[in-house]
C-alpha cells in the first residue's frame, strides 16, 4: 500500500471516479475525473459521466430503510452488500464508456448512500448518540474493480464535533468562487444545501447549511399521484399546471428546521416518506387536485430556499448570483418560482459555468478523494461546524 501511495501521489495528475448516490434515492452518479493538485488548489476535469437509476424495487426498498418503523438490520445488512456490487458495476460500465482501462484508474471515491443522519441529539430519543450510516461497502468495490476506494466521509466530521454535512461546500469553493461576484451554490437533490460564498471570501467566510427538502417531497407525490408511473416531475410541466395553496404553504413553512441558524443539517430522517405521506393526505382531504399538490410541495421548496437566504445570507454579504446543481436544475418550474422569490439575483445552472449540473457532486468526491490522498482536509468546518480542519476518509484495498 505504502508503495501504491507514493507511486500515485508522485504523479502530476490522478484519474478518480467519484460516485454519488443521495437523498433522492434515483440513482447512481459516476464521474471520471482528472485532477491535478491538491486542496484549494486543485483543478479538475471532467472526463466522463454516467448516470444509472434504481428501479423501483430498490428505491422503494432504500425508502424503507430511511423509516425507523419499517427498517430491519437484515436488510440494512443485504442492501449494504448489494449497493456495493451496484457502485462496483457503475465504475466499471463509466470507465468503459469512458474508452478507458481500469488499469488507467487510480483511486475511487464513493460518498455511498445515507439511510439513516443524527447531527444533533434529539429530545425524543435521548439515547441517541450524534452518529449517521453511508451504505455500500467500500470493500465489495474495491475487490470487484481491483481499484483502491475511498470512502464513508461524513463520520470523521462528526468525530470532530461537525454535523457531517453539508460536504460539498469545500468543492464549491473550489469550483466556484469569484473575486468580483458574491455567489450561493444550491444543490437540488433529494434535500437541498447552499453554500454562500462572498466575492473574493477566504473559505472560512463561507456560509452554509441545508435549506430542507429539494426534490424528495415532490418526487414522493409524483409517485404516489401517479400510482408508481412517474417518480419525478420532469421539467417541472406538473407542477406547473397547478396552483399553490398559500394556506397549506403557510403551515408547512412553520416547521421549526427553517427558523433553525446555521450550522444545520438535515434529510429523510426529518422530511422522509412519513412527512410526505401526512402532507399528501392533509391537501387530498382540502380537495386539492394532484397538479395543486405538485405546484405547492415545489413551491414549499422554492419558499425554503428563498427563506434560508433571506434570513442567514444576505444579512451577511451581498449575493449577485445564484448557480443550482443536482436534479433541481431540470425542473423549470421550482427554478421559476426561485427566481421570483429572488429578485435582483440572477439563477442559473452550473451547467452555464462549465460545470455539469449533474455530475457536480460525484465530481466533488472525486476531489475529496484526492485530498486523502495527500493527507490534507477536506471538510470545511464553517459549512458543517466541525471543530477544525480534518482528513475525511476510511481506505479499502482491493
Amino acid at each position: 500500500m505504502i508503495e501504491w501511495l507514493k507511486q500515485v501521489t508522485e504523479k502530476e495528475s490522478r484519474l478518480i471516479v467519484g460516485l454519488m448516490s443521495g437523498t433522492s434515492l434515483d440513482g447512481i452518479d459516476a464521474a471520471l475525473v482528472r485532477v491535478t493538485g491538491t486542496g484549494l488548489r486543485s483543478k479538475a476535469e471532467l472526463i466522463h459521466f454516467e448516470s444509472y437509476p434504481f428501479e423501483d424495487r430498490i428505491r422503494e426498498r432504500l425508502k424503507e430503510l430511511c423509516t425507523i418503523d419499517r427498517s430491519d438490520v437484515a436488510t440494512v445488512c443485504s442492501v449494504n452488500f448489494e449497493l456495493g456490487h451496484r457502485f462496483a458495476e457503475a465504475v466499471l460500465e463509466t470507465v468503459r464508456r469512458a474508452g478507458r482501462s481500469m488499469e488507467e484508474v487510480d483511486l475511487i471515491s464513493s460518498h455511498g448512500q445515507t439511510v439513516w443522519h443524527i447531527p444533533e441529539k434529539l429530545e425524543e430519543r435521548p439515547e441517541d448518540v450524534r452518529s449517521t450510516l453511508q451504505i455500500g461497502d467500500l470493500s465489495v468495490i474495491a475487490k470487484e474493480t481491483g481499484k483502491p476506494v475511498v470512502g464513508d466521509y461524513r463520520t470523521a466530521d462528526m468525530a470532530v464535533g461537525g454535523q457531517g454535512a453539508p460536504l460539498t461546500p469545500y468543492a464549491d469553493v473550489i469550483l466556484f468562487q469569484d473575486e468580483r461576484i458574491g455567489r450561493v451554490v444550491q444543490n437540488i437533490g433529494g434535500i437541498g444545501n447552499c453554500a454562500a460564498i462572498p466575492a473574493g471570501g477566504r473559505p472560512e467566510q463561507v456560509i452554509a447549511f441545508d435549506t430542507g427538502p429539494g426534490n424528495m417531497l415532490i418526487d414522493q407525490a409524483v409517485y404516489v399521484l401517479s400510482e408508481g408511473a412517474a417518480t419525478y416531475d420532469a421539467n417541472g410541466d406538473w407542477a406547473a399546471r397547478g396552483t399553490v395553496d398559500s394556506g397549506t404553504l403557510s403551515e408547512m413553512m412553520a416547521h421549526p428546521y427553517f427558523s433553525m441558524k446555521p450550522v444545520k443539517t438535515t434529510g429523510r430522517e426529518m422530511f422522509g416518506k412519513p412527512y410526505a405521506a401526512e402532507w399528501l393526505a392533509r391537501m387530498k382531504e382540502r380537495g386539492l387536485a394532484p397538479e395543486d399538490i405538485v405546484a405547492t410541495f415545489t413551491a414549499f421548496t422554492a419558499e425554503t430556499i428563498a427563506r434560508g437566504y433571506k434570513d442567514f445570507v444576505l444579512p451577511q454579504y451581498p449575493i449577485g448570483e445564484v448557480i443550482i446543481s443536482g436534479g433541481g436544475a431540470h425542473n423549470r418550474t421550482l427554478l421559476s418560482m426561485l427566481g421570483e422569490r429572488l429578485p435582483g439575483i440572477k439563477v442559473l445552472t452550473s451547467d452555464g459555468l462549465g460545470v455539469s449540473s449533474d455530475a457536480k457532486e460525484a465530481v466533488a468526491f472525486a476531489l475529496f478523494g484526492n485530498n486523502f490522498l495527500f493527507g490534507e482536509p477536506n471538510n470545511l468546518p464553517a459549512a458543517t461546524g466541525a471543530a477544525s480542519p480534518t482528513v475525511m476518509g476510511k481506505l479499502a484495498m482491493p
